[in-house]
């Protein structure tokens, strides 16, 4: 499997995000006014397309669509060519498709399977960016609006006595392959609360203040499922913009095969054999979703010869 097969949906670093540019505000405005830029058109967090794929703007269009932008951002270079996304939120989705030259307004994880890796992560970047800008209008520390600045990647408080820097925020949250003790082959998926019967995925929660990775694995195995987890093993990362997520993959091994799930978060338990996982796929189950970690994890797992 080349390079580009292994690279997790919404990654990738695709685009040079070219941080220097966006301290000089001249150069950006030159950008916007060169005939190559590309400009992406959002609206409320879903993606404008046509038949295509996502609508990919440029001269003229890409004006009138700025003009009648909430914000703009720069998301980087693609080579030569700029690359900006705007957020039409502000108007009616009909408005905001037809300004677009578009057809409809579709969610990019709807799109995932028909846009190429980098497309697919450049689409999820500039969702969760403009996200950022939509939730961020006033400053947490003394409520004054909060300015854009710095080609759409800072906020700056406006209060006189304040002037505090807002800066995009992540969520760390990690997503956990649990194996049985011994040697059966055997791992741990859960049907969380919500979820459709018969359905099952791997044990995942969010980083809480003072903690590692590991110390939020650890927790997370114990409180959701009430096991004990040890050999907690890192396994790849995830950009997840939905709205600021990044998911941290990891593998473990329980010390008992005892499981006691919470109740709330998940309803159901129980330990697979790659047999068992192998025969729900045959069945037409998915393992996880196909643009999440989650199916990476189990697909490796499934891959090995144990």
């Amino acid at each position: 499997m080349d390079a580009a097969e292994r690279v997790l949906a919404y990654g990738g670093g695709w685009l040079d995000r070219a941080g220097a540019l966006r301290t000089d505000p001249a150069r950006l405005d030159a950008l916007l006014d060169d005939l190559a830029t590309v400009v992406l058109p959002l609206w409320r967090d879903r993606c404008l397309v046509d038949g295509d794929g996502p609508v990919r703007l440029t001269a003229d269009r890409a004006s009138l669509v700025r003009s009648a932008a909430a914000e703009t951002v720069f998301l980087g270079l693609d080579g030569d060519v700029a690359v900006f996304a705007v957020d039409l939120s502000g108007l009616g989705e009909a408005a905001a498709v037809e300004m677009a030259g578009a057809a409809r307004a579709v969610d990019v994880r709807a799109l995932v399977g028909r846009l190429d890796p980098a497309g697919a992560a450049t689409q999820a970047y500039a969702r969760g960016l403009l996200h950022w800008h939509r939730q961020q209008r006033h400053c947490g520390t003394c409520g004054a609006v909060a300015v854009a600045g710095g080609g759409g990647h800072v906020r700056t408080c406006s209060g006189a006595e304040c002037g505090r820097l807002l800066f995009p925020r992540i969520e760390p949250a990690i997503i956990v392959l649990v194996e049985a003790p011994g040697s059966a082959g055997r791992c741990l998926l859960a049907r969380h609360a919500g979820a459709a019967e018969d359905s099952y995925s791997t044990l995942a929660g969010f980083v809480e203040v003072g903690e590692s990775l590991e110390d939020a694995v650890r927790r997370e195995m114990a409180e959701e499922a009430g096991i004990t987890v040890t050999d907690v093993t890192y396994q790849g990362s995830q950009a997840w913009p939905f709205p600021a997520g990044l998911m941290v993959g990891f593998r473990a091994t329980a010390t008992s095969d005892e499981v006691r799930v919470d109740g709330v978060e998940l309803l159901q338990a129980r330990w697979f054999t790659r047999e068992e996982l192998r025969e729900r796929v045959a069945a037409g189950r998915r393992l996880g979703r196909v643009d999440s970690i989650d199916h990476r994890l189990l697909t490796d797992w499934l891959a090995e010869a144990r």
